[in-house]
């Protein structure tokens, strides 16, 4: 080789770009573990919360606790236990055989017969007595009554559970006991308007203006159960959820922990239908055999229906929940059909000529990903707002994020779809000019 001759190296080529970073191991499984505590945690305390939450709103606030026990005196199976309780507590004092007797003593002296038009006279006034208090329990003015006994009900309630026993529910020989003094005036006032002027002279005892509620074995347990739950009652719920929503934020496999989530919910739903069922027939087995025993059922269920709403609402989500993991998964039925929807739907997007549709879907298209995040968020806060959750509610909101997400996709088909070309030379319908 010439001395002269300059040899040129060949610089290094450069390294290959490291590929990005994959989860190390030990951060996948903090992952995986955060993940299973949520989950874990939230099957724990849905339940409880929901149950919580029902008592706490229920409870605690008067205009939903009028709205809950106000309907009941609607039923025919509590207005004949009413109407039982009260004609029961006069008719107990009221001897009306005894005062015929009495009134008749000189006419039934010189007409001995007459005697024999005293037990048929006593049974028709009782009649009467029952026929006219059945009345009054139906009527409008005695609705008004029931609206303002409920209201001071539900005020002592909530004292009594926080340990205060003085007022219409008080204890009395270890029974949690309804003071329906109150009703049981008003009936007399009625019975006096209607011509019965002794009913006003009836002394009804206290044990006659009394309902057992539930003895103070059970009231400690739901004093118990109170001061653990209504502090926590009106946030425990929103933190179960946050707790599922975090777990698939977290989660590396997202679509498989959101099945999980449903089927926590679902589990959840079904355990609180489960729980209605069994203690309403334990509720309908203590009030058997009482004047309240055929009433037991519309009361239980008029009082909890908003928590078994709320166990339906479950139910149902837990279902959806299910299957949208399923549709996000990776599984070849889930792939097969996301592919078909979202080919459809984009092909009827293309085939929309207008440009400012195309326009917009361009826009879309390019920001799809944020734009299905914020339909679901704001499906999920129609869903939860005014906290009023239900089964029809859920099934719209649902169906509203439905018709959203295929908007959108379609949207996305026009913005993805080529632009018509444009003629090179427009026919003009004359022959160009001779040069």
């Amino acid at each position: 080789m010439p001395e002269d001759t300059v040899v040129l190296e060949q610089p290094a080529p450069p390294p290959p770009a490291a590929p990005a970073a994959a989860p190390t191991g030990s951060s996948s499984f903090g992952r995986s573990v955060a993940v299973v505590v949520l989950l874990v945690l939230s099957a724990v305390l849905t339940t409880p919360a929901l149950v919580a939450y029902w008592g706490q709103r229920t409870i605690n606030d008067s205009q939903r606790y009028i709205d809950t026990t106000g309907p009941l005196i609607a039923s025919p199976e509590v207005q004949k236990a009413v109407a039982t309780k009260v004609t029961q507590a006069i008719q107990e004092q009221v001897d009306v055989e005894a005062l015929l007797n009495d009134a008749f003593s000189g006419v039934i002296a010189d007409r001995p017969r007459l005697q024999l038009l005293v037990g048929p006279i006593s049974g028709a006034v009782n009649g009467l007595i029952e026929s006219q208090v059945n009345q009054f329990i139906a009527s409008d003015a005695f609705e008004q009554i029931w609206t303002r006994v409920n209201i001071r009900t539900q005020q002592l309630l909530v004292a009594l559970l926080n340990g205060d026993d003085t007022g219409p529910v008080t204890i009395s020989a270890g029974e949690v006991v309804l003071d329906v003094t109150q009703i049981i005036d008003a009936v007399q006032a009625e019975l006096v308007n209607r011509g019965l002027t002794f009913a006003d002279r009836v002394p009804i005892p206290d044990k006659d203006r009394q309902i057992v509620l539930l003895d103070s074995d059970s009231l400690n347990q739901a004093q118990n159960i109170w001061a653990f739950t209504n502090p926590v009652a009106k946030w425990l719920l929103w933190v179960v959820l946050v707790m599922l929503l975090g777990a698939v934020l977290v989660s590396v496999r997202k679509a498989r922990t959101t099945v999980w989530v449903g089927a926590i919910l679902l589990a959840n739903g079904l355990l609180v239908g489960l729980t209605l069922q069994i203690g309403r027939q334990f509720f309908v087995n203590q009030l058997s055999g009482t004047v309240f025993g055929p009433a037991s059922k519309i009361f239980y269920d008029t009082l909890l229906t908003y928590l078994h709403r709320g166990g339906q609402a479950l139910v149902l989500l837990g279902f959806l929940v299910i299957l949208s993991g399923w549709y996000a998964g990776r599984t070849a039925s889930a792939r097969a059909t996301r592919g078909f929807l979202c080919n459809g739907l984009e092909t009827v997007g293309a085939s929309v000529a207008i440009p400012q549709v195309r326009s917009v879907g361009k826009w879309v298209a390019a920001n799809a990903a944020w734009l299905r995040g914020v339909i679901v968020a704001l499906s999920f806060v129609v869903l939860f707002w005014g906290n009023q959750v239900n089964r029809e509610r859920l099934f719209w909101c649902f169906v509203l994020m439905l018709v959203l997400l295929a908007v959108a996709q379609v949207l996305v088909g026009a913005g993805r779809a080529p632009d018509e070309p444009e003629d090179a030379a427009a026919p003009t319908g004359t022959e160009p000019a001779p040069a």
